[in-house]
């Protein structure tokens, strides 16, 4: 197994919180990290019929039935979530921290839980697919970013020596079918695929739903409900826009990722790492990559992103900004590989309005780090030393 930085986070809230929520997308790792973080727990998959219907039709027997010394995992607890009110019985009468370990594959789960049942019983954690760090303790990490991008970094593709263009078409459809379908009642699949595939195509851009919604055939409504099912199961995220006091026109529109680069790159039909390599999208994958890699440094800890970015009308921006209690930290992302002084010229703008000292980094596709005047040089390959931002 590929050992997950989260693990250790986890194990420490569980000796306090009596609920621990595993959520992230589907083959992410949520159910073989918990089985490891938990041996002792009883394990129970939801996904199994059996079950499911077991716990859907006598919720008490199917606790008394399950109980155990150690404590209880719920497996894709979105399939019965009228469990979490008999959870939230169960915690308050065992008083057991890390008793009830919960997984999920669908983001609505955190508000219904924290809003009806679950409030100050349970510690949420994100868990995404691999994160550069991971692989590079595993030795698993890809020699350049394109087959780093191409790969995606999904475990089941390392751990079992897969080829991206094997796994991740079967993931999409599996995704449609199943979880689409029991999310929402969507009749036309194909058409959601095809919308799917016109989002890949704006990776790194600023989303303009109306454009998205009559390149799809689709009424605008449509298209922001289907873009807020995307977000709930873990395919896109939104890159809101930030907003400062300094007196200029500043662009309101989030912008649009993946949070894995191997699905987007499968959307896009690319089928290998020369293809990619001259793909028009070959930047916004990279960016998504490296943005996506900076919310998994948050989640992995159990704590939330913080990342914006910034543009002003006149075209100025800073790729992603991490804002912090007292500080903001510009960062700046390059798919090209070779060293360049413009690199921070986005940097020097924003420390000028801002009348900022340079704290900034710029993160890019080639090998070298270096300390510039202006903010650090950040390969890809080196990641892992961003934990402070």
């Amino acid at each position: 197994m590929i050992a997950r930085t989260m693990e250790r986070h986890i194990l420490e809230r569980a000796k306090k919180i009596p609920v621990i929520a595993i959520l992230g997308p589907r083959q992410s790792g949520k159910t073989t990290l918990a089985k490891k973080a938990f041996p002792k727990h009883t394990y129970i998959s939801l996904e199994d019929l059996k079950n499911r219907e077991f716990a859907q039709e006598d919720p008490y027997a199917f606790f008394q039935t399950y109980a155990h010394e150690d404590g209880i995992i719920l497996d894709e607890i979105q399939e019965v979530p009228s469990l979490l009110s008999y959870i939230q019985v169960k915690a308050d009468s065992e008083q057991k921290a890390g008793y009830f370990i919960l997984t999920g594959s669908q983001n609505f789960l955190v508000s219904e839980a924290i809003n009806q049942t679950l409030a100050g019983r349970i510690s949420i954690f994100t868990l995404l697919p691999l994160s550069i760090n991971e692989l590079k303790k595993a030795e698993l990490l890809p020699v350049t970013i394109e087959e780093l991008v191409f790969n995606g970094q999904y475990p089941r593709l390392y751990s079992f020596n897969l080829n991206p263009t094997d796994i991740y078409p079967d993931y999409i459809r599996t995704y449609i079918e199943r979880d689409i379908r029991s999310i929402k009642n969507i009749t036309d699949l194909s058409l959601f695929q095809k919308f799917i595939g016109l989002c890949a195509g704006r990776i790194g851009q600023l989303l303009n739903i109306t454009s998205l919604a009559n390149d799809a055939g689709i009424s605008l409504a449509t298209a922001k409900s289907w873009l807020s099912l995307l977000e709930a199961s873990y395919i896109i995220f939104l890159l809101q826009p930030y907003h400062t006091n300094v007196g200029k026109r500043l662009v309101k529109t989030p912008k649009l990722y993946f949070y894995d680069s191997g699905v987007a790159c499968s959307l896009l039909g690319i089928e290998s790492c020369t293809q990619l390599s001259q793909h028009y999208l070959r930047g916004g994958l990279v960016e998504t990559l490296l943005i996506s890699e900076l919310y998994k440094e948050r989640y992995n800890k159990g704590l939330l992103p913080r990342y914006y970015f910034w543009r002003d009308k006149l075209g100025h921006e800073i790729d992603c900004l991490s804002v912090q209690a007292n500080m903001q930290i510009p960062i700046e992302i390059k798919a090209g590989k070779t060293p360049s002084s413009d690199y921070f010229d986005g940097l020097a703008y924003w420390y000028d309005l801002h009348e900022q000292n340079p704290n900034g980094v710029v993160l890019y596709a080639g090998q070298e780090d270096q300390q510039r005047s202006l903010g650090r040089l950040v390969s890809w390959r080196s990641m892992p030393k961003l934990e402070d931002i």
